[in-house]
């Protein structure tokens, strides 16, 4: 379908990933960032990565169009095309065209409500990258898919193309990246999908009655990841599990948490393009610079008062997971704080209005954009003093190592990946690089940050923290060698499996 490319080395892996966002393409969230950068860190480490993705209204890009079909699904049909950008002799991008699913505004939503037909639009995705992959000279090593939109192509890789002999032997890898959005339609989906309803079952996509693109790829997967060590621990319990500890318990012995890793060369304060002057740790002043610019741009004082008390960022969803709870209970307490806040983000209306309340109640203190911008979003992260991620769960979490990145020092409830990657600070040796509570409850949080801003007084203890932070190596060169060590376990598992199931039905002697 493609031209030829040159071939890989034996040790070189061929990794087909399917996501349903991706940076610079199309973005809601943290998916969009790692589903970025992953295959560039494995195109260093000299693997080759096909990322099948739709092609929304908002993508801008100009590729060639591989192939243009009818796709039958559940007795409709679809016109789909596949474009292909190619980014680098390792790296490519494959659009999936259908107008009729994809050219539309909001990616998954639009106003506050799912798109009703959700299970088709990321069935199409999933049939139209494995149909891609089929027509390829050579079939992939792996495939690696992400979260529930591409829960179905684990599904399908063990049911519609099984029958191929090729593509028994293919394993797949499914990361969690938040085990919250499972991804529920009614059991009547199976028909729209072309999948038998054998499906809706224990062993199969069946979750109270429901069907569960989610559970269908973890129950189908050879493999299945999640974005941080500790949050793969705390998804076996019944507080983080969310109906689904049991099930992954079972599966534990293939499951793995590997860290996030983040962009270095998009968040680098040296080079930052949204920054109003470049910093390092040996330099600081152009984060001063780029203090006194945030605080301008949210409306805020820039006096001399106003640039020497501290500034708390927040760039988040406002959705319940992000702990804005504690921040609704802590607003007098978090109003009589010696600090400013500027706040970015957008989600429920609830929260939206809670941030806009606070900014009516505090015009001098508390500055509020909803929406996303992500000019703002790296300005707060090089302009302010602290970072707060109060999150009732955090799978991983990239705004902390962004904010470390940054000098600016992260105040996060110690959970998921939060716990992983932000050390607390130690009064007695002036070690850590951030503050943490462990407690779900305003009052832990509060007093994290309260312990914050006496250190903030203390411009050595202070300059430490931030030194520390900046010191750290959040890269994905790391964590991209930790996936491809689990693809090569994956695709044993899978040949092994293979092997076995062939000798039992007598296929192979």
């Amino acid at each position: 379908m493609s031209e030829a490319s040159a071939p890989l080395p034996s040790s070189a892996l061929s990794v087909l990933m399917v996501a349903s966002e991706a940076q610079p393409y199309a973005k809601t969230g943290g998916l969009a960032d790692v589903t970025g950068a992953l295959p560039r860190a494995l195109a260093r480490l000299g693997h080759a990565v096909t990322l099948v993705m739709p092609r929304y209204r908002e993508v801008d890009a100009v590729g060639r169009a591989e192939r243009r079909y009818t796709l039958i699904m559940g007795g409709r049909a679809f016109d789909v095309g596949l474009v292909e950008v190619v980014n680098g002799p390792l790296e490519r991008v494959v659009f999936v065209e259908c107008d009729e699913l994809y050219d539309r505004d909001g990616l998954y939503e639009l106003g506050g409500q799912d798109h009703p037909d959700n299970a088709v639009r990321f069935g199409v995705l999933a049939r139209a990258a494995l149909d891609y992959a089929v027509g390829l000279d050579v079939p992939p090593s792996l495939v690696h898919v992400h979260d529930w939109q591409t829960g179905l192509v684990p599904v399908l890789l063990r049911t519609r193309y099984s029958g191929q002999p090729a593509w028994r032997r293919i394993p797949s890898v499914f990361t969690i990246h938040n085990l919250a959005y499972k991804g529920l339609f009614p059991s009547t989906t199976l028909a729209e999908l072309d999948l038998s309803a054998v499906l809706l079952s224990m062993e199969g996509l069946e979750f109270w009655q429901q069907v569960s693109f989610l559970k269908g790829g973890i129950n189908f997967a050879d493999s299945v990841t999640t974005v941080s060590a500790a949050y793969a621990r705390e998804i076996l319990t019944p507080e983080f599990g969310g109906g689904l500890e049991g099930l992954l318990v079972h599966r534990q012995h293939l499951l793995t948490g590997i860290r996030n890793g983040i962009d270095t060369e998009t968040w680098d304060p040296r080079t930052d393009r949204h920054l109003p002057a470049p910093f390092s740790s040996s330099d600081l002043e152009g984060k001063r610079l780029a203090k006194r610019v945030l605080l301008t741009q949210y409306g805020l004082p820039v006096d001399d008062a106003a640039m020497s008390r501290p500034v708390i960022g927040m760039v988040s969803r406002m959705v319940d997971q992000k702990g804005l709870d504690l921040i609704w209970e802590a607003r007098d307490a978090l109003g009589s704080m010696d600090a400013a806040f500027t706040i970015l983000g957008t989600g429920e209306r609830r929260y939206e209005e809670m941030w806009c309340a606070l900014a009516g109640a505090h015009p001098t203190r508390v500055g509020v954009q909803v929406g996303f911008d992500e000019r703002m979003a790296h300005l707060i992260e090089g302009g302010a003093d602290l970072f707060l991620m109060p999150s009732r769960f955090e799978p991983c979490g990239l705004n902390q190592m962004y904010s470390m990145r940054y000098g600016t020092v992260p105040v996060v409830r110690a959970t998921g990946g939060l716990d992983d990657t932000v050390r607390p600070f130690d009064p007695g040796t002036g070690g850590g690089d951030g503050f943490t509570f462990r407690e779900y409850t305003a009052s832990a949080m509060v007093s994290a940050l309260e312990r914050a801003l006496e250190v903030f007084a203390s411009p050595v203890r202070w300059r430490g923290l931030q030194l520390a932070g900046m010191a750290k190596d959040f890269s994905w060169d790391a964590s991209a060698a930790a996936y491809v060590q689990e693809y090569q376990q994956a695709i044993g598992r899978r040949h092994k499996t293979d092997a076995l199931s062939r000798r039992n039905t007598g296929m192979l002697k």
